[in-house]
């Protein structure tokens, strides 16, 4: 991956580039950034520039033998660790290894991912993934090799955060005492859980979320988004581009939430009981994970739209035609009955994941926002 590769940053990637050009190459790095920031990208950037036998100006060559490698994420003297878990694949003491052709194929379609979409791609269910103590050999070995083809090793932990104690200490005392020409890149999201003694000896890149307009020109640039639909998703994404990018996946099914929420809130403040029945039977025919979906999406409305009634419009994250809904509808969502329509969504949303009949709590919820939203 290549620096112009990755969206927005241009001052981290200044300032990363110019440490190299002079010589300046801390040997352990702590990339910090939200969810969605492109810590990890920008890791890998940083990476392949070191490793470039061509560098340019502001970027590495892309041509040569080692950026051709680094494009695939296959070089010899690059090294992964990353959460991990059991799954029906491997039972039993997992590895990075054991998972390194999927990490590979994800990380160079996508490298904002985040835990979850992770754990969806190698399988682990309900498990979480962790950085264990076998992992921790598994590092120590491939470290005290030499390199094959660049002057550095460099060894890419990303979520750091997930080691147990033992694996954790174990990688203390290999930053302490580095093997020869190794660099780590420690790639975070919350350094409260990585271990002072390690965050004390690794120099910090702290990288901010996106800002707005490039992921708006990534977004119509490389998904071929309309500049009005960008701005919908730039808005709501709040400088998280794995966010942004499950905005546009999920454009259809946002407009069908959409349409229903309002269809319901206007027949429950039109007290129209016998067409919110009509409304309970169509609702209940679309599959429980859309019906999931939709109860969550109207948690979120009920928030913005209750932000906007009390004129905190700073925090307030709808696109256009939900702005223009709640303009108007915002007002019956207050005080009085905020929390009781929560809890009445929030509570549909629970009996749902645990099957229950589906049309018993629809119309539960349709009689209960007719009762509520005149308050």
């Amino acid at each position: 991956m290549q620096f112009k590769e990755v969206i927005g940053h241009q001052n981290i990637k200044d300032k990363l580039i110019k440490t190299i050009k002079e010589n300046r190459v801390s040997h352990a790095q702590l990339f910090l950034g939200s969810e969605g920031s492109g810590n990890l990208a920008l890791a890998i950037a940083y990476a392949q520039y070191v490793s470039c036998e061509n560098k340019q100006e502001n970027d590495s060559c892309g041509v040569c033998s080692s950026c051709v490698k680094y494009q695939k994420l296959v070089h010899p003297d690059l090294h992964f660790v990353f959460p991990v878990s059991t799954s029906k694949v491997v039972t039993k003491d997992p590895i990075s290894d054991d998972y390194i052709n999927q990490w590979r194929e994800t990380i160079t379609e996508n490298p904002y991912i985040n835990q979850n979409k992770w754990y969806q791609v190698i399988d682990v269910e309900n498990k979480q993934g962790i950085i264990s103590k076998n992992e921790s050999y598994e590092i120590l070995k491939k470290l005290n090799l030499k390199t094959f083809e660049s002057e550095y090793k460099i060894m890419i932990i990303w979520l750091p955060e997930k080691m147990n104690a033992f694996a954790a200490n174990k990688l203390l005392k290999l930053i302490e005492e580095p093997p020869a020409k190794t660099l780590f890149l420690l790639v975070s999201e919350n350094s409260e859980q990585i271990i002072p003694t390690i965050l004390s000896r690794t120099q910090f890149v702290k990288i901010p979320k996106i800002d707005n307009e490039s992921i708006r020109n990534a977004l119509c640039d490389r998904s071929g988004l309309s500049p009005e639909k960008a701005n919908d998703i730039v808005h709501l994404a709040n400088g998280n581009y794995y966010q942004a990018l499950n905005l546009v996946d999920a454009s259809e099914e946002e407009d069908f939430n959409f349409e229903q929420f309002s269809l319901l809130m206007r027949l429950s403040y039109q007290r129209k009981v016998i067409e919110v029945i009509v409304w309970v039977d169509e609702i209940a025919r679309i599959g429980r994970e859309k019906q999931k979906n939709f109860l969550a999406y109207s948690i979120r409305l009920i928030r913005e739209n209750f932000m906007l009634n009390m004129q905190k419009r700073e925090i307030v994250y709808l696109t256009q035609k939900e702005m223009e809904f709640s303009e108007k509808f915002s007002q019956f969502i207050n005080s009085e009955n905020v929390n009781q329509i929560y809890e009445a969504f929030n509570r549909a949303h629970a009996d749902i994941e645990m099957n229950a009949y589906n049309k018993i709590v629809f119309l539960d919820l349709g009689l209960k926002i007719i009762k509520l939203i005149r308050k």
